[in-house]
């Protein structure tokens, strides 16, 4: 079952306090020197300042790019955290792990920059940084990490804003795509509407017209046309009741492949089975279970995939699973419980409900025969 994905904003959220854990591991050993052995409270405040600045700028920067607000006047705080990390190793030596603030800049370097810029600016920092290292009179391995992790950093800082927006974006697409397949259902309904009451108004209005002609000089006409108007009234509510009942109780078949359809198309993997002949008197409840579990998914849950499962003995089984149960209400709707009135009327057992591993179940099943056989 793949894994739920928190909002936007909490993904952000935990992408910063993670890189400010990793900053934190990279010049905790340069505090702690200040604090312990050192103990010059003038180094230690000059210190502790610069890297809550480095800490603030870094944070808002990253938060700001991750949230798509994006603006000229980052690349100005880019370049004050990048002085800053050049300035201090300077004052305060770069022993005892200050040097280590060479290599903060680096991970915002894409994420700040646009990549025609950011791409050259790596380039110059990968090459400036161990050069200057070798100036502070850093070892020569921690100048070797540098010249290796500069540009390392600067990808690993780009992928992970890169898949943060990719992710977001499927997000929206997936949306939309359920939107979309809704609207499909709603104009596919109001086109089949409109065949069937087109005609019928359209005759009615053309009756009505007549007998305004003849209410004055032939009452017998009138009449005759009055008792067409009405008898087409009724055809066309009779039809209207035909429309809706064709969309209540279509054929299992057809409800199953439309909703696999829908639910693809809302990119729910799907997996339909194969539909054995059933006596017509199961078609309408179980078909109903159908719809009403797939717009379950639509609306309520962020499924990734929908199992539906068919089986027959003396009573026809259906069952409809998806991995949404932790993204949806628990509390039963009235669409389920008139569902359940519904399968109950045809002499069966409907069961919904969460499972315990993140899926949620729909069951039903209805009797094979009719009660009256």
């Amino acid at each position: 079952m793949q894994p739920r994905i928190p909002r936007p904003t909490v993904v952000a959220a935990a992408i910063v306090a993670l890189t400010l854990v990793t900053l934190t591991g990279l010049l905790a050993p340069a505090l702690w020197y200040e604090l312990i052995e050192r103990r010059e409270p003038g180094r230690l405040v000059a210190g502790g300042a610069g890297v809550v600045a480095i800490f603030v700028l870094y944070a808002r920067l990253l938060w700001l790019n991750l949230m798509r607000r994006t603006a000229p006047v980052h690349s100005l705080g880019l370049a004050a955290i990048g002085g800053l990390c050049w300035v201090l190793p300077a004052v305060l030596g770069g022993d005892a792990g200050w040097g280590n603030l060479l290599m903060v800049p680096a991970g915002l370097i894409a994420v700040v920059l646009p990549l025609r810029h950011a791409v050259p600016v790596t380039a110059v920092g990968t090459v400036l940084t161990p050069v200057y290292g070798l100036l502070l009179g850093l070892p020569a391995l921690s100048v070797l990490y540098e010249a290796i992790g500069f540009p390392i950093t600067a990808f690993s800082g780009y992928v992970t804003v890169w898949l943060f927006h990719i992710v977001q974006e499927l997000r929206e697409a997936r949306a939309e795509l359920a939107r979309s397949a809704v609207g499909q259902e709603r104009l596919r309904f109001a086109r089949d509407l409109h065949d069937v009451l087109g005609h019928s108004l359209q005759a009615v209005a053309l009756r009505a017209e007549v007998a305004e002609r003849f209410v004055d000089r032939d009452p017998p006409r009138v009449r005759k046309e009055l008792t067409e108007i009405q008898t087409m009234a009724r055809d066309a509510v009779r039809d209207v009741r035909e429309v809706v009942r064709g969309y209540r109780a279509t054929s299992l078949r057809t409800e199953l492949e439309g909703i696999s359809a829908v639910l693809q198309a809302a990119g729910i993997r799907c997996d339909r089975p194969a539909i054995p002949d059933l006596p017509a008197h199961v078609h309408e409840p179980l078909g109903w279970v159908a719809r009403e579990a797939a717009t379950n998914i639509l609306r309520h849950s962020g499924a990734s995939w929908c199992r539906i499962t068919l089986a027959a003995d003396s009573r026809v089984h259906l069952e409809i699973v998806n991995d949404g149960a932790d993204r949806r209400s628990h509390t039963p709707g009235t669409g389920l419980q008139g569902l359940a009135e519904r399968v109950a009327a045809a002499g069966g057992e409907l069961a919904a409900g969460p499972d315990g591993d993140g899926t949620f179940r729909v069951r039903a099943s209805v009797p094979l025969e009719t009660r009256e056989s």
